[in-house]
């Protein structure tokens, strides 16, 4: 348990409309449903909220922001000092002319692919392969099934850590690989993507195809992160993995899957140190087999427990 902060916190944002919660669990915010407290939970009502509540914010606590938690593992120790969830007030997804849709970074990935199918938008199918929500995506320059984030997108909109709402064009993002160049400290709040015209039937006939396709080779019920470790230049992680004898490698309750061993799985019961250390035991294989680093996808934050 950390020291309760929260009722000096309210003191000094007497307007602030969004939940405030101490020694919050953090477990229901990841999809491996493990996890230590968080010191503070805050739930923005909306980005003017957001804002209002970082303007105020003592510069030397520390912040994470989780929007659905897909590719997120918070250690046993918890995190000292607050999370944001990014919940119903960024969720909104609209569709506008030229092609485009407009989006709240927590609004999930699906449901902007969907928005955009059902309006007879291309191009914005592959989000429909990535389990999160589109803060992730924008951070993480998250792909999947042919396609980027940095494919589509117009312009992006967050705060910083001092409450200053900035806007980022495409070439500003400094999209690569699974990364984006923005700064840590700024909090994504809304996207606006376009597309190209395309038949809608055409289009959710795809998303079908995406959504079968990783039925039949991920595990995508179960308590796991998505993607673990990075695809390496020229290679396939979890080819990787598989030639260093992994798929299936268990430690407590957690286990590399057997169906797509990039994947780690939470079989229940399986600590934070379990999944981490696991990762790591496939790291260190994979290094010694074919002399290849493998770089975590997975953001692992927060204390170790003692």
């Amino acid at each position: 348990m950390f020291a309760d902060i929260v009722p000096s916190l309210k003191a000094a944002m007497p307007e602030l409309r969004g939940k405030l919660e101490a020694n919050a669990p953090t477990a229901p915010l990841s999809w491996f449903r493990t996890g230590g407290p968080a010191q503070v939970l805050f739930t923005p009502a909306d980005a003017e909220d957001l804002a209002h509540f970082l303007q105020r914010l003592d510069r030397a606590i520390p912040v994470l922001v989780v929007g659905l938690g897909s590719n997120l593992l918070i250690r046993d120790g918890g995190w000292e000092g607050v999370i944001i969830r990014l919940g119903k007030g960024f969720a909104e997804v609209s569709v506008e002319p030229s092609l485009r849709v407009r989006a709240g970074a927590g609004a999930p990935d699906v449901k902007v692919a969907r928005a955009a199918a059902e309006a007879g938008i291309a191009g914005l199918s592959f989000l429909r392969g990535i389990p999160g929500a589109i803060g992730g995506a924008l951070r993480m320059n998250g792909g999947a099934y042919g396609g980027e984030t940095k494919d589509v997108l117009v312009e992006a909109k967050g705060v910083t850590r001092t409450g200053e709402t900035v806007r980022f064009t495409n070439a500003q993002m400094g999209f690569t690989y699974r990364h984006s160049g923005v700064p840590d400290d700024v909090i994504f709040t809304e996207a606006l993507f376009e597309g190209r015209s395309g038949n809608p039937e055409e289009i959710l006939a795809e998303m079908n195809a995406i959504t079968e396709a990783r039925s039949s080779t991920q595990p995508v019920n179960t308590r796991t992160g998505g993607s673990t470790f990075k695809n390496p230049p020229g290679r396939k992680a979890w080819e990787l993995v598989d030639a260093a004898g992994c798929r299936g490698l268990r430690i407590g309750d957690a286990q590399v899957s057997e169906m797509h061993c990039n994947f780690l799985i939470n079989h229940g019961s399986a600590s934070a140190a379990d999944i981490e250390g696991l990762g790591e035991e496939v790291r260190r294989r994979v290094r010694e087999m074919t002399g290849v680093e493998l770089e975590w996808e997975i953001k692992r934050v927060g204390l170790a427990k003692a």
